[in-house]
């Protein structure tokens, strides 16, 4: 088994066990992900916002400016800057998170995926219920030819977001694929 593999089913392992409602994110995230269980289409999506949106605040107004400075960057198509804005970030707030997600994004944009793994390991540990690191999980893993990894993340992310249609999707067809029925 490569790193890369077993780095990957580690961390599959963890978003099956950090998405245990044990660990409580606040009243406000709770009733969101509440809401998320059981809503479809656009409400789900809008749901999936608002959760990305709270998940985004850092609580320091100069943290949520290098946020959107790196992710700007890497809208612009710019992921070394991208990289070094959301590394500040993570250097002076290695408690968010959302930090570790959105430098991820980056690093899978600069196709580095280890450093990509590493970020969305440190953010499913700081957040389990990140349904967007486990669906970068997916991405990765499918990338480099872990299409039971993948599979795998996209479960634990279904189980908190059902109504993600782009990963029921996915996993429908990546289990046709590892069953061999894909056509």
């Amino acid at each position: 088994m490569t790193r890369i593999s077993h780095k990957l089913k580690s961390l599959v392992a963890a978003a099956f066990i950090f998405s245990a409602p044990a660990f409580a994110e606040g009243d406000r995230l709770d009733s969101l992900f509440e809401a998320l269980a059981t809503a479809e289409g656009t409400d789900a999506e809008q749901i999936a916002e608002k959760i990305a949106l709270e998940w985004s605040k850092s609580g320091s107004a100069a943290m949520d400016l290098l946020l959107d400075r790196g992710r700007d960057a890497l809208e612009a198509g710019d992921t070394a800057s991208a990289i070094g804005h959301l590394t500040a970030l993570v250097d002076h707030a290695p408690d968010f998170a959302e930090a570790y997600n959105s430098r991820a994004v980056a690093y899978f944009g600069a196709k580095t995926y280890g450093p990509a793994l590493a970020d969305i390991q440190m953010a499913l540990a700081l957040n389990p219920r990140h349904f967007g690191a486990m669906g970068g999980l997916a991405l990765i893993a499918e990338e480099i030819g872990a299409p039971a990894i993948a599979r795998d993340a996209l479960a634990a992310l279904i189980a908190l977001y059902p109504g993600n249609e782009d990963a029921v999707a996915a996993l429908g067809r990546l289990e046709q694929e590892l069953d061999g029925t894909a056509l």
